[in-house]
């Protein structure tokens, strides 16, 4: 079965009941239309080289990074370890009530090609998400894991924002750290058909032996992703290698 991004995008309502996330069932929170958020349609083309990118100068704290928060979450937990919830070459620490699972795809054959577009953005695929719902905002922390490579943090996020199924403009990347660790991070602008409306995203990316590691902040809308980034930050701060 062979058909457009577009074409798969547009069936995602169809295809989210077959989509098993690990200890729990498929989240209804409103968010991007990826695994665990509702489903949205697809529209625009790709962003690679459609934004105005920016490279801002190399920073540890919040603003200057750019993410305009101002202060780190209370700390609730850590993910990424033996035994915790998502196994990932990296383990941080997550927001206080913020709960956290590991994506699985346990499809019907026929759909397995659809859900294999909707876990993978780029070079790399979704393999955890932490849930903000249980702490009052409408969003999702996602961690995307791809294959050992040569790849840099940065081309590592250009090739994610290119395959964005919203678009991704007015990108602005910054050299950091995440913990120890080089990265680099970008925030962007897509556009939510959800509400018809540009939201803000953001995340960022760092190298380890296992591959590169992408942690995405998305949110309902601008609103709701701005309330979030606190918990963006404790994961960026708190990152080591697992």
């Amino acid at each position: 079965m062979t058909m457009a991004r577009g074409t798969v995008r547009g069936l995602i309502p169809a295809v989210l009941a077959a989509v098993t996330l690990a200890g729990c069932s498929s989240s209804t929170g409103a968010d991007d239309g990826r695994p665990g958020g509702p489903a949205t349609s697809s529209a625009p083309a790709k962003a690679a080289g459609a934004g105005a990118e920016k490279t801002g100068a190399a920073g540890a704290g919040a603003e200057e990074t750019g993410t305009g928060a101002t202060e780190v979450a209370e700390k609730g937990g850590q993910i990424g370890g033996a035994g915790s919830a998502c196994d990932l070459p990296v383990t941080f620490d997550i927001a206080a009530d913020w709960k956290p699972r590991g994506v699985t795809m346990n499809p019907d054959p026929e759909l397995a090609e659809v859900l294999a577009e909707l876990s993978e953005q780029g070079t790399v695929k979704v393999v955890c998400e932490i849930d903000a719902k249980p702490a009052g905002s409408i969003g999702f922390l996602r961690v995307w894991q791809g294959k050992a490579s040569e790849d840099d943090p940065r081309a590592v996020l250009k090739a994610f924002l290119a395959d964005s199924p919203n678009g991704a403009e007015a990108a602005a990347y910054t050299q950091v750290t995440a913990g120890a660790l080089a990265a680099t991070e970008v925030g962007y602008t897509t556009h939510s058909e959800l509400l018809d409306e540009p939201k803000k995203e953001r995340a960022f990316a760092v190298a380890t032996p296992d591959g590169p590691v992408v942690v995405h902040l998305g949110g309902m809308d601008t609103e709701e992703h701005t309330a979030m980034l606190p918990a963006f930050e404790l994961a960026k701060r708190t990152l080591k290698l697992g």
